[in-house]
């Protein structure tokens, strides 16, 4: 049991620094591609970092999940 609990943290730590990985890439791929291509967000009706925000805000709804259940897992491992 509590090596299963160990490989669920693991994996946990894992997914949120993937996420915010991808998170800060994308970041800048849009931020030069901005700077690169202006013309081309102007032709849009949102703004050119509506995606970078959209991206944000989802990282953070999987990152707060993540470590909620990280929260969970410690409780139950300083329990036994």
């Amino acid at each position: 049991m509590l090596e299963r609990l160990k490989k669920w943290n693991m994996n946990l730590n894992t997914i949120i620094g993937s996420f915010i990985g991808v998170f800060m890439g994308h970041s800048m791929y849009i931020y030069f591609d901005y700077k690169k291509h202006p013309g081309l967000y102007e032709i849009q009706s949102a703004p050119w970092y509506t995606s970078i925000q959209i991206y944000g805000l989802s990282t953070f709804v999987v990152i707060f999940i993540a470590i909620a259940l990280k929260l969970l897992i410690k409780k139950k491992l300083k329990n036994n």
